[in-house]
C-alpha cells in the first residue's frame, strides 16, 4: 500500500487523467478502502483542489475547476509536449498576444524538469530550424478560439459578426462542431442554421456575440470529418481550374494518393472513379494527375486538355529517337 503523500499524489493524476471516477474504480487503483478514498479526497479539497462528488449507486468524483489554478502531474511525456509547445508559442504565431505569457510558464515548467527531460526538450529545441513563412499569417485572438471552442464543447448554438473575404459583415448563426488549425490559419466547422449546410468560417474573421445560444442535439459530422471538409472547401474556393477526371481505377486506390486539399473522389464502379481535383494553372493540374501514375480521361477544363495534348506530343518527341523496349 501507498504511503499517505504517495497516495494523494497518485489519486490527483487519477483523477486528472479521466473526467470521471466512480469511487469503487478508484480503491481498486490505490488498493484502499472506499473509505480511504473518501478521507483522501477530503485531503485534496483542503490543499485546494475541487473535488466534486455525487452519491447514489453511480455516485463517484471529478475534479472540477476552481478559483486558484491548482498544480498538475504530468508525466515525462506529457511535460515535454507541453514544453515544445510553449517554446513553439512564445517563437510566435498564429495566436496573437501569448508570446509572453508562453515564455512565462516556460520558464516555471523549465525550472522544475528532471536534467533527462530538460536534455531532450533542449535537444529538440538547438537541432530544429523553422521556416519562416513567406509572409505573415492572420492571427486570431486566444478569447476568441476559447470562447468557439467550448461552445463545440457544450454543443452550444453561437451568433458571430462574420468578416467575409470582400470586407462584408454578415451575422451567423450556428452549431458548432470542431476548430481546424491549417498553417498558420484556424477555420470553425459548423452546421449554418439559416442555410441547413456545413459550412467553414476563417476564425479570424469570427467576432462572438453573447450570450450563447440554447444546447443542441449533436449530428453526422461532414464527410470525411472536420479536416478534410476545411481541406476541400478552402481548397476548391482558391482554384482558378476545376477539373473532372475520370479515374481507371477503383476509388480506394486514387483516394490513397490524393490529399483531400487537392480533390475529391466519387466512385463511379468497381474499375473507376471520378476525381474532381483543380489548381492554378493548367500545368499543376497535370502534375497532380502524373502523379497518380494512372490511367485516366480528360474533357474539362480546355486549357488542361490542350497542355496535355502539348505534354503528350513534348513526351513523345523526347523518346522518338529510342527504339521501342
Amino acid at each position: 500500500m501507498l504511503e499517505t503523500s504517495a497516495r494523494l499524489l497518485r489519486l490527483l493524476s487519477l483523477l486528472q487523467a479521466r473526467r470521471d471516477w466512480p469511487g469503487a474504480d478508484l480503491a481498486e487503483r490505490l488498493d484502499v478502502s472506499e473509505r480511504t478514498v473518501r478521507r483522501d479526497v477530503d485531503r485534496l479539497r483542503e490543499l485546494g483542489y475541487p473535488v466534486n462528488a455525487t452519491r447514489g449507486t453511480d455516485g463517484g468524483y471529478r475534479l472540477g475547476a476552481g478559483a486558484v489554478m491548482p498544480p498538475l502531474l504530468l508525466d515525462d511525456d506529457e511535460a515535454v509536449a507541453v514544453a515544445v509547445g510553449l517554446r513553439s508559442a512564445a517563437a510566435g504565431g498564429a495566436v496573437a498576444g501569448i508570446e509572453e505569457t508562453s515564455v512565462r510558464a516556460l520558464a516555471k515548467l523549465e525550472q522544475v524538469l528532471p536534467s533527462r527531460l530538460r536534455h531532450r526538450v533542449n535537444s529538440l529545441q538547438t537541432y530544429t530550424e523553422p521556416v519562416p513563412p513567406d509572409h505573415p499569417g492572420p492571427v486570431v485572438e486566444p478569447a476568441v478560439l476559447s470562447a468557439l471552442a467550448a461552445a463545440c464543447r457544450d454543443r452550444e448554438r453561437l451568433r458571430f459578426d462574420y468578416r467575409g473575404h470582400d470586407g462584408s459583415t454578415s451575422v451567423r448563426a450556428v452549431e458548432p462542431y470542431r476548430l481546424v488549425s491549417w498553417g498558420r490559419r484556424w477555420y470553425l466547422v459548423a452546421w449554418d442554421v439559416d442555410r441547413s449546410d456545413w459550412r467553414t468560417f476563417r476564425v479570424d474573421r469570427v467576432q462572438p456575440r453573447t450570450p450563447n445560444g440554447p444546447r443542441f442535439p449533436p449530428r453526422d459530422p461532414p464527410e470525411g470529418g472536420a479536416a478534410a471538409y476545411v481541406a476541400r472547401g478552402a481548397s476548391a474556393a482558391a482554384w482558378r481550374y476545376h477539373a473532372r477526371v475520370l479515374v481507371h481505377a477503383p476509388a480506394e486506390v486514387v483516394t490513397e494518393r490524393i490529399n483531400p486539399a487537392v480533390g475529391v473522389v466519387e466512385a463511379v464502379d468497381e474499375r473507376t472513379c471520378l476525381l474532381h481535383t483543380g489548381a492554378d494553372s493548367p500545368n499543376t493540374l497535370a502534375v497532380y494527375l502524373g502523379l497518380l501514375d494512372l490511367d485516366f480521361e480528360v474533357t474539362e477544363p480546355p486549357e488542361l486538355v490542350e497542355h496535355l495534348r502539348t505534354l503528350t506530343a513534348r513526351y513523345a518527341g523526347a523518346v522518338a529517337a529510342c527504339p521501342p523496349a
